[in-house]
Protein backbone atom coordinates (compact mmCIF):
# COMPACT_ATOMS: atom_id res chain seq x y z
CA UNK A 1 0.00 0.00 0.00
CA UNK A 2 1.74 3.47 -1.18
CA UNK A 3 -0.47 6.10 -0.33
CA UNK A 4 -0.33 8.01 2.74
CA UNK A 5 -3.55 6.95 5.73
CA UNK A 6 -4.59 10.05 7.40
CA UNK A 7 -5.72 9.92 11.53
CA UNK A 8 -7.82 11.87 13.27
CA UNK A 9 -7.25 11.46 17.24
CA UNK A 10 -10.60 13.26 19.23
CA UNK A 11 -9.76 13.14 22.70
CA UNK A 12 -11.65 13.40 24.87
CA UNK A 13 -11.01 15.19 28.52
CA UNK A 14 -9.64 13.07 30.93
CA UNK A 15 -8.00 11.00 28.02
CA UNK A 16 -5.54 8.12 28.89
CA UNK A 17 -2.38 9.63 27.97
CA UNK A 18 -0.81 5.73 28.22
CA UNK A 19 -3.05 5.04 25.52
CA UNK A 20 -2.96 8.10 23.22
CA UNK A 21 1.23 7.58 23.23
CA UNK A 22 0.41 4.22 22.16
CA UNK A 23 -1.72 5.17 19.81
CA UNK A 24 0.15 7.52 17.87
CA UNK A 25 4.25 6.71 18.28
CA UNK A 26 3.46 3.71 16.58
CA UNK A 27 2.86 5.72 13.71
CA UNK A 28 5.19 8.23 14.16
CA UNK A 29 8.16 5.38 14.23
CA UNK A 30 6.26 3.64 10.88
CA UNK A 31 6.95 6.79 9.14
CA UNK A 32 10.66 7.34 10.46
CA UNK A 33 11.49 3.54 10.06
CA UNK A 34 9.95 3.20 5.91
CA UNK A 35 11.82 6.80 5.77
CA UNK A 36 8.87 8.13 3.89
CA UNK A 37 5.18 9.27 5.11
CA UNK A 38 3.00 6.54 5.56
CA UNK A 39 0.47 7.93 8.04
CA UNK A 40 -0.50 11.33 8.95
CA UNK A 41 -2.33 12.69 12.02
CA UNK A 42 -4.57 15.44 13.54
CA UNK A 43 -5.55 16.00 17.08
CA UNK A 44 -9.29 17.38 18.01
CA UNK A 45 -11.12 18.37 21.00
CA UNK A 46 -14.32 19.43 21.96
CA UNK A 47 -13.32 23.15 22.42
CA UNK A 48 -11.04 22.53 19.05
CA UNK A 49 -8.41 24.51 21.34
CA UNK A 50 -6.92 21.94 23.91
CA UNK A 51 -7.78 18.74 26.09
CA UNK A 52 -6.54 17.66 29.58
CA UNK A 53 -5.33 14.29 30.32
CA UNK A 54 -5.89 11.92 32.84
CA UNK A 55 -2.06 13.30 34.84
CA UNK A 56 -3.26 16.90 33.67
CA UNK A 57 -1.03 17.45 31.32
CA UNK A 58 -2.75 19.49 28.48
CA UNK A 59 -2.88 18.66 24.98
CA UNK A 60 -2.90 21.27 22.50
CA UNK A 61 -5.06 20.38 19.15
CA UNK A 62 -5.32 21.16 15.81
CA UNK A 63 -9.61 21.27 15.20
CA UNK A 64 -12.47 20.96 17.12
CA UNK A 65 -15.53 18.47 15.85
CA UNK A 66 -15.58 19.80 12.40
CA UNK A 67 -16.42 17.05 9.28
CA UNK A 68 -13.36 14.70 8.28
CA UNK A 69 -12.33 14.88 4.49
CA UNK A 70 -12.63 11.66 2.32
CA UNK A 71 -10.18 8.78 3.34
CA UNK A 72 -9.28 10.51 7.49
CA UNK A 73 -9.90 7.98 9.96
CA UNK A 74 -11.53 9.16 13.25
CA UNK A 75 -10.41 7.79 16.66
CA UNK A 76 -11.90 8.15 19.93
CA UNK A 77 -9.53 8.55 22.96
CA UNK A 78 -10.78 8.59 26.33
CA UNK A 79 -9.77 7.61 29.84
CA UNK A 80 -11.43 7.94 33.44
CA UNK A 81 -14.76 9.80 34.11
CA UNK A 82 -15.67 8.78 30.51
CA UNK A 83 -19.70 8.71 31.29
CA UNK A 84 -19.05 12.55 32.34
CA UNK A 85 -17.82 13.98 29.08
CA UNK A 86 -20.79 11.90 26.62
CA UNK A 87 -22.45 15.01 25.26
CA UNK A 88 -25.57 15.56 22.88
CA UNK A 89 -23.03 17.63 21.01
CA UNK A 90 -20.22 14.49 20.82
CA UNK A 91 -23.08 12.01 20.41
CA UNK A 92 -24.47 14.17 16.97
CA UNK A 93 -20.89 14.96 15.96
CA UNK A 94 -19.88 10.75 15.85
CA UNK A 95 -23.47 10.24 14.43
CA UNK A 96 -22.92 12.65 11.37
CA UNK A 97 -19.86 11.20 10.52
CA UNK A 98 -21.25 7.80 10.68
CA UNK A 99 -23.94 8.25 7.98
CA UNK A 100 -21.17 10.45 6.08
CA UNK A 101 -19.02 6.61 5.98
CA UNK A 102 -16.02 7.86 8.41
CA UNK A 103 -14.15 4.69 9.80
CA UNK A 104 -14.57 5.25 13.55
CA UNK A 105 -12.57 3.53 16.22
CA UNK A 106 -11.84 3.90 19.55
CA UNK A 107 -9.46 3.43 22.89
CA UNK A 108 -9.68 2.55 26.11
CA UNK A 109 -12.78 3.62 27.56
CA UNK A 110 -13.92 4.61 24.25
CA UNK A 111 -15.98 1.54 23.24
CA UNK A 112 -18.18 3.40 26.02
CA UNK A 113 -18.98 6.20 23.81
CA UNK A 114 -19.87 4.22 20.76
CA UNK A 115 -22.01 2.07 22.36
CA UNK A 116 -23.92 5.28 24.01
CA UNK A 117 -23.99 6.39 20.23
CA UNK A 118 -25.70 3.40 19.29
CA UNK A 119 -23.13 1.96 17.23
CA UNK A 120 -22.17 -1.40 18.78
CA UNK A 121 -25.34 -3.29 19.05
CA UNK A 122 -24.60 -6.66 17.88
CA UNK A 123 -21.07 -6.39 17.49
CA UNK A 124 -18.24 -7.23 19.23
CA UNK A 125 -16.38 -4.64 21.40
CA UNK A 126 -12.83 -3.85 23.57
CA UNK A 127 -13.12 -1.43 26.57
CA UNK A 128 -10.82 -1.29 29.70
CA UNK A 129 -11.39 -3.94 32.07
CA UNK A 130 -12.15 -1.68 34.88
CA UNK A 131 -15.86 -0.55 32.79
CA UNK A 132 -16.76 -4.13 31.85
CA UNK A 133 -18.80 -4.29 35.07
CA UNK A 134 -20.99 -0.77 33.86
CA UNK A 135 -20.72 -1.53 30.03
CA UNK A 136 -22.30 -4.86 30.46
CA UNK A 137 -25.37 -3.79 32.81
CA UNK A 138 -25.99 -0.50 30.30
CA UNK A 139 -25.16 -2.25 26.97
CA UNK A 140 -26.59 -5.75 27.36
CA UNK A 141 -26.84 -5.90 23.30
CA UNK A 142 -22.75 -5.73 22.70
CA UNK A 143 -20.88 -8.23 22.64
CA UNK A 144 -17.95 -7.57 25.20
CA UNK A 145 -15.33 -9.42 25.09
CA UNK A 146 -11.98 -9.10 27.03
CA UNK A 147 -9.73 -9.60 24.43
CA UNK A 148 -7.01 -6.45 24.37
CA UNK A 149 -8.61 -5.11 20.87
CA UNK A 150 -11.03 -6.41 18.03
CA UNK A 151 -9.93 -5.11 14.39
CA UNK A 152 -12.14 -7.27 12.70
CA UNK A 153 -15.31 -5.39 13.10
CA UNK A 154 -17.00 -1.79 11.53
CA UNK A 155 -16.21 -0.34 14.29
CA UNK A 156 -12.48 -1.18 16.05
CA UNK A 157 -12.12 -1.03 19.55
CA UNK A 158 -9.31 -1.15 21.78
CA UNK A 159 -9.08 -1.89 25.06
CA UNK A 160 -6.40 0.72 26.67
CA UNK A 161 -3.23 0.95 27.56
CA UNK A 162 -0.01 -1.20 25.75
CA UNK A 163 -2.95 -3.06 24.19
CA UNK A 164 -3.31 -0.11 21.99
CA UNK A 165 0.25 -0.41 20.80
CA UNK A 166 -0.70 -3.97 19.81
CA UNK A 167 -4.13 -2.67 17.54
CA UNK A 168 -1.54 0.16 15.96
CA UNK A 169 0.87 -2.65 14.79
CA UNK A 170 -1.60 -5.09 13.49
CA UNK A 171 -2.86 -2.02 11.60
CA UNK A 172 0.53 -1.10 10.17
CA UNK A 173 1.24 -4.96 9.44
CA UNK A 174 -2.44 -5.18 7.75
CA UNK A 175 -1.37 -1.92 5.55
CA UNK A 176 2.16 -2.30 4.97
CA UNK A 177 3.35 -6.38 5.81
CA UNK A 178 5.12 -8.02 9.04
CA UNK A 179 8.47 -6.78 8.43
CA UNK A 180 7.46 -3.04 8.71
CA UNK A 181 5.53 -3.91 11.72
CA UNK A 182 8.67 -6.24 13.69
CA UNK A 183 10.82 -2.92 12.82
CA UNK A 184 8.70 -0.69 15.06
CA UNK A 185 7.99 -2.80 17.69
CA UNK A 186 11.80 -3.20 17.97
CA UNK A 187 12.04 0.69 17.75
CA UNK A 188 9.66 0.39 20.92
CA UNK A 189 11.84 -2.08 22.55
CA UNK A 190 8.18 -3.97 22.41
CA UNK A 191 8.58 -7.58 22.64
CA UNK A 192 5.65 -9.43 22.32
CA UNK A 193 3.15 -8.08 19.47
CA UNK A 194 -0.51 -9.59 20.92
CA UNK A 195 -3.29 -10.36 18.96
CA UNK A 196 -6.41 -9.50 19.10
CA UNK A 197 -8.01 -12.72 21.06
CA UNK A 198 -5.18 -12.26 23.55
CA UNK A 199 -6.87 -11.31 27.25
CA UNK A 200 -6.23 -7.65 29.00
CA UNK A 201 -5.46 -9.99 32.17
CA UNK A 202 -5.07 -12.87 34.05
CA UNK A 203 -7.88 -13.32 36.17
CA UNK A 204 -8.59 -15.18 38.87
CA UNK A 205 -10.46 -17.58 38.03
CA UNK A 206 -7.78 -18.22 35.47
CA UNK A 207 -4.97 -17.70 38.08
CA UNK A 208 -6.29 -19.98 40.33
CA UNK A 209 -8.02 -22.49 37.97
CA UNK A 210 -4.31 -23.38 36.75
CA UNK A 211 -3.66 -25.03 40.44
CA UNK A 212 -7.20 -26.12 41.12
CA UNK A 213 -9.96 -26.80 38.44
CA UNK A 214 -12.83 -26.92 40.51
CA UNK A 215 -11.99 -23.25 42.44
CA UNK A 216 -11.86 -22.27 38.78
CA UNK A 217 -15.29 -23.58 37.64
CA UNK A 218 -16.57 -22.23 41.46
CA UNK A 219 -15.34 -18.37 40.18
CA UNK A 220 -16.33 -18.67 37.02
CA UNK A 221 -20.04 -19.65 38.33
CA UNK A 222 -19.88 -16.62 40.95
CA UNK A 223 -19.17 -14.51 38.48
CA UNK A 224 -21.71 -15.03 36.15
CA UNK A 225 -24.46 -15.24 38.81
CA UNK A 226 -23.88 -11.76 40.69
CA UNK A 227 -27.62 -10.86 40.28
CA UNK A 228 -28.91 -14.19 41.70
CA UNK A 229 -25.96 -14.89 44.04
CA UNK A 230 -25.45 -18.56 44.76
CA UNK A 231 -25.33 -20.17 48.15
CA UNK A 232 -22.27 -21.88 48.94
CA UNK A 233 -24.54 -25.11 48.94
CA UNK A 234 -25.81 -24.63 45.45
CA UNK A 235 -22.50 -24.01 44.47
CA UNK A 236 -21.29 -27.21 45.71
CA UNK A 237 -23.71 -29.11 44.36
CA UNK A 238 -22.98 -27.81 40.91
CA UNK A 239 -19.20 -28.75 40.91
CA UNK A 240 -20.62 -32.24 42.21
CA UNK A 241 -18.54 -31.92 45.70
CA UNK A 242 -19.81 -31.80 49.20
CA UNK A 243 -19.96 -28.03 50.90
CA UNK A 244 -17.11 -28.99 53.21
CA UNK A 245 -15.03 -30.15 50.34
CA UNK A 246 -15.65 -26.47 48.71
CA UNK A 247 -15.08 -24.58 51.90
CA UNK A 248 -11.27 -26.38 52.27
CA UNK A 249 -10.56 -25.39 48.28
CA UNK A 250 -11.28 -21.90 49.09
CA UNK A 251 -9.69 -21.67 52.52
CA UNK A 252 -6.25 -23.57 51.09
CA UNK A 253 -6.04 -21.34 48.09
CA UNK A 254 -7.55 -18.24 48.67
CA UNK A 255 -7.45 -17.85 52.06
CA UNK A 256 -11.53 -17.45 53.05
CA UNK A 257 -14.87 -18.86 52.60
CA UNK A 258 -17.32 -19.62 50.08
CA UNK A 259 -19.50 -17.42 51.25
CA UNK A 260 -17.24 -14.58 51.89
CA UNK A 261 -16.12 -14.60 48.36
CA UNK A 262 -19.36 -14.83 47.20
CA UNK A 263 -20.01 -11.87 48.54
CA UNK A 264 -16.82 -9.56 48.36
CA UNK A 265 -17.48 -10.74 44.69
CA UNK A 266 -20.93 -8.59 44.80
CA UNK A 267 -19.89 -5.81 46.43
CA UNK A 268 -17.14 -5.29 44.22
CA UNK A 269 -19.08 -5.27 40.85
CA UNK A 270 -21.29 -2.72 42.93
CA UNK A 271 -18.55 -0.53 43.27
CA UNK A 272 -17.61 -0.58 39.95
CA UNK A 273 -21.12 0.64 39.21
CA UNK A 274 -20.94 3.14 41.50
CA UNK A 275 -17.88 4.72 40.28
CA UNK A 276 -18.59 4.56 36.91
CA UNK A 277 -22.20 5.31 36.33
CA UNK A 278 -24.92 7.30 37.16
CA UNK A 279 -27.06 4.42 37.80
CA UNK A 280 -29.28 4.85 41.34
CA UNK A 281 -28.52 3.06 44.35
CA UNK A 282 -31.24 1.29 44.58
CA UNK A 283 -30.81 -0.41 41.28
CA UNK A 284 -27.10 -0.94 41.78
CA UNK A 285 -28.08 -2.94 45.13
CA UNK A 286 -30.54 -5.30 42.93
CA UNK A 287 -28.09 -5.66 40.34
CA UNK A 288 -25.61 -7.41 42.59
CA UNK A 289 -27.57 -9.11 44.47
CA UNK A 290 -29.58 -7.26 47.28
CA UNK A 291 -32.95 -7.49 47.77
CA UNK A 292 -32.76 -4.13 50.56
CA UNK A 293 -30.93 -0.80 49.72
CA UNK A 294 -30.57 -0.53 53.58
CA UNK A 295 -28.62 -3.90 54.24
CA UNK A 296 -26.97 -3.64 50.85
CA UNK A 297 -25.65 0.00 52.44
CA UNK A 298 -24.74 -1.25 55.66
CA UNK A 299 -22.78 -4.69 54.57
CA UNK A 300 -21.11 -1.65 51.75
CA UNK A 301 -20.00 0.11 54.57
CA UNK A 302 -18.93 -2.65 57.02
CA UNK A 303 -15.94 -3.29 54.16
CA UNK A 304 -15.26 -0.27 52.14
CA UNK A 305 -15.11 2.30 55.58
CA UNK A 306 -17.84 4.59 53.48
CA UNK A 307 -21.34 3.85 52.25
CA UNK A 308 -22.29 3.96 48.66
CA UNK A 309 -23.24 7.33 48.81
CA UNK A 310 -20.15 8.27 49.90
CA UNK A 311 -17.97 6.23 48.04
CA UNK A 312 -19.68 8.28 44.81
CA UNK A 313 -18.93 11.63 45.97
CA UNK A 314 -15.22 10.76 45.74
CA UNK A 315 -15.73 9.97 42.41
CA UNK A 316 -17.56 13.26 41.14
Amino acid sequence: MSQTSDFVFLLVEDFSHLAFACALEPLRIANFVADRELYRWQLASADGRSAICSNRAVTLVDRGLTPLERGEKLFLVSGINVQHHVTARLLNYLRAERVRGVPIGAICSGAYILAEAGFLDGRRAAVHWEYHDLFAELYPSVNLTKSVFVADEKFVTASGGAAVADLMLHMICRDHGRDLAAAVADQMVYTGMREGSATQRVSVRSRYGMRNSRLGQAIRMIEENIETPLSSCELAGRLGISTRQLERIFGRYLNTTPKRYILEARLHRARNLIVQSEQAITEIAMACGFTSTSHFSRVYRDHFGKSPVNQRSVFN
